[in-house]
């Protein structure tokens, strides 16, 4: 299997488009579809004919632009089955364990509720990448809007133990933002101080911060680190289950 072309780039305020291209079996996978132009523009620019619409969950800032590119393109929209009377133009539902296969590419969902009641993540295993949505972020994760804390926490767990090598493509740019948050959490870890900085300085160059890793994020973001006694500590939550420190710090995040 040769690696697909994988093009990012950013849509509306804060989101990212993401192309996933397989050059052999000519098939082109939008992740989520935030703006119908945006992504029009996004595949012009490549070359590349739009073949698959993966949506990670219903918010409007995913789903958008999918009536205008399923029109104009006639592809296939795929989403979570637990959400598919509030996704437009869904044509296949899935959920965990579902396997998919696009052109020489594999890939595997995850489901990964919490943000949503339906959220689901695509894990490509050959190709090393998995497309999160808005259950984790670089040096964050997303708000717990339709589930509960302990759901988001198994929901994050599942990504950690992903191969550490796992490119992790996620659905905002909230890195700077995420990572101050992070060091005044756990503000004497170096790779996470260094992190923020590399993060301020793309986005002063006006670069984005992404994609990720798994390892890198097991090192750098608070979120997955509870097991940490000094984020423990740090949360007056020093022998309470990982879930409940990880509520604590999410609940820390929203009032930032």
């Amino acid at each position: 299997m040769t690696q697909p072309d994988i093009h990012l780039f950013p849509c509306l305020k804060d989101n990212f488009g993401v192309l996933v291209h397989d050059r052999d079996g000519g098939v082109t996978l939008a992740v989520d579809a935030p703006d119908a132009d945006t992504v029009q523009r996004a595949l012009a620019e490549k070359g590349w004919q739009l073949t698959h619409i993966l949506v990670t969950h219903h918010h409007a800032d995913h789903t958008a632009g999918i009536p205008a590119l399923k029109a104009q393109t006639g592809c296939t929209v795929i989403g979570p089955r637990a959400e598919a009377q509030r996704i437009p133009g869904l044509d296949q539902e899935v959920a965990e364990p579902d396997a998919l296969a696009f052109g020489t590419l594999q890939a595997v969902v995850i489901d990964t509720p919490g943000h949503t009641i339906g959220h689901v993540s695509y894990w490509f295993p050959e190709a090393k990448v998995a497309f999160v949505g808005d259950t984790l972020f670089a040096l964050g994760c997303g708000r717990v809007l339709e589930g509960t804390a302990e759901m988001m926490w198994g929901s994050l767990k599942k990504i950690a133990v992903l191969p550490p090598d796992t490119t992790l493509y996620c659905g905002h740019e909230y890195t700077v933002a995420n990572g101050r948050f992070g060091l005044s959490i756990e503000p004497d870890n170096p790779a996470l101080k260094a992190r923020l900085d590399e993060a301020e300085r793309l986005r002063a160059e006006g670069r984005a911060t992404l994609p990720t890793r798994v390892g890198l994020e097991l090192e750098t973001n608070v979120f997955l680190r509870t097991d940490q006694r000094t984020i423990r500590e740090r949360v007056g939550l020093p022998l309470a289950p990982d879930w409940k420190v990880f509520a604590e710090l999410r609940e820390r995040k929203n009032h930032a």
